[in-house]
């Protein structure tokens, strides 16, 4: 019994610490998602993944028509090495070059399958390093404006395992997203609809 209620007492004023220290901190939330979404640099990210996804995109595309060109000719080929109205000497001379030519189209091929494989890995190694410098710039800003308002502590609501519950009168995110737009040039990129940073890069 003396120990219930040393374990009640121990309760009671662990209870009462946490309560005085949670009235002497100052709260506030913020929208990481709307201020990733929202940020200038965020858009010219985009737009950057943007262009280099059509640029890999037109060198698969040329090396794909190439491809196209050399099962023409291998077709070719064929045809005149089967062919009765030529020699049996031109016959064969076709016939190796067909076989030649396959091989080619083989090498073609997989060239065109790594080069692919390798342009999704760099384009989602390049979105991944942007999403990651825009993420510690903002946060760099929200703990800026937080020490400025004299915030003790800052909780992303935009996260459902952190907050709770929230009713919005200590947000912060407008103001810190006006922070980080404040040097955003005036011909910023239309919002792209085409490849989101951190999101899947399939070409």
């Amino acid at each position: 019994m003396k120990n219930l209620r040393y374990t009640i007492l121990t309760i009671v004023l662990l209870v009462a610490t946490v309560a005085s220290a949670s009235a002497q901190t100052k709260f506030a939330t913020v929208d990481m998602k709307k201020l990733f979404n929202g940020y200038y640099k965020t858009k010219l990210a985009q737009a950057s993944l943007e262009s280099r996804k059509a640029e890999l995109r037109k060198e698969i595309k040329d090396m794909a028509d190439g491809l196209d060109q050399k099962q023409t000719e291998y077709k070719q080929l064929l045809d005149q090495a089967n062919d009765q109205a030529v020699s049996a000497a031109e016959r064969e001379k076709n016939r190796l070059a067909s076989e030649d030519k396959a091989k080619d189209i083989n090498s073609s091929r997989s060239a065109i399958d790594q080069f692919q494989r390798q342009a999704e890995a760099q384009l989602a190694d390049q979105s991944q390093r942007m999403s990651a410098n825009l993420v510690s710039e903002i946060q760099k800003a929200v703990a800026d404006k937080a020490k400025a308002g004299g915030y003790s502590v800052v909780l992303n609501s935009a996260s459902v395992e952190v907050v709770i519950f929230a009713n919005g009168d200590n947000d912060i995110s407008d103001s810190v997203l006006a922070q980080l737009n404040a040097g955003a040039p005036i011909d910023l990129p239309a919002p792209s609809t085409g490849v989101p940073l951190n999101i899947s890069t399939n070409l």
